[in-house]
């Protein structure tokens, strides 16, 4: 996994420069029509990410203050002010909101970026870290609005390059056992990664190095690295999936497992 933070602040300086493009000529009946996620409009999808913009920022000032990082109670005003703005606010002011949180991102020096390091949510975090959280966040959220007004959209190539190499944390994090044992040797594409995905009490993805022929009752799946990390993130329905070769393991299971947020 790339661990320098200048790739990770690229790759997020690209999407939001995308995000931009895809926003700014939209009229109102478009921001309020209903975005990927079933329970959001464009609109507020774009409202999630101005308050994680905002919330990043003092996620970073603390870190390079060298205070703890705030809790969840600083947070509740955020979202509040967010949930209370117009649509046509919601998108404004969450590309202003972002467009500064990815300017102060690029600000920080050598020195900045080795010194800052923090624990947010239980997990130790540098520079590196905080950028990649907030790109899975930022580029998959960006198709989000891309697929509502493009069915043919993809997640952007280069967060693609870096996040499937993040993907065994995200699916133990919100992957959801169904007591079905299950191994799975996954391979993908564009680029080329090999995992061994395994279910049962517990969801674990693993990189594999094993790159053999298919072995007797191994599963096998085989995609584009695009297409898994949409899985992970439960976004690969019938509709948005490419051509997915399937041996043993049934795709609408493994859609089950990781329902997505």
């Amino acid at each position: 996994m790339e661990t320098s933070p200048g790739p990770w602040i690229g790759a997020l300086r690209h999407s939001q420069d995308r995000l931009r493009a895809l926003v700014e000529p939209l009229d109102l009946g478009q921001l309020q029509q209903r975005s990927y996620c079933s329970q959001w409009s464009i609109a507020q999808v774009l409202s999630h990410l101005g308050s994680q913009a905002e919330i990043s920022a003092l996620v970073l000032g603390a870190g390079l203050s060298g205070q703890d990082p705030p809790g969840p109670d600083a947070f509740i005003p955020v979202w509040e002010s967010w949930n209370a703005k117009d649509p046509q606010a919601m998108a404004s002011d969450a590309l202003s909101a972002y467009e500064a949180s990815v300017r102060r991102f690029e600000s920080l020096d050598a020195g900045q970026r080795a010194r800052l390091h923090l624990r947010v949510a239980g997990m130790d975090l540098d520079a590196a870290g905080l950028a990649q959280l907030g790109l899975g966040e930022h580029a998959v959220h960006t198709w989000d609005v891309a697929v509502a007004l493009d069915p043919s959209a993809t997640v952007a190539p280069d967060a693609v390059g870096l996040l499937v190499d993040t993907l065994g944390q995200r699916a133990a994090w919100v992957g959801k056992p169904d007591a079905k044992r299950r191994t799975v040797r996954v391979t993908t594409s564009d680029p080329e990664r090999h995992f061994i995905l395994e279910t049962g009490d517990a969801v674990t993805l693993a990189p594999s190095d094993d790159q053999t022929t298919p072995k007797p009752g191994l599963s096998e799946l085989s995609l584009p690295a695009e297409a898994f990390i949409r899985l992970v993130y439960g976004r690969l329905d019938p509709a948005h999936s490419p051509r997915v070769q399937a041996t043993g393991v049934d795709l609408d299971e493994l859609r089950q497992v990781f329902p997505g947020f």
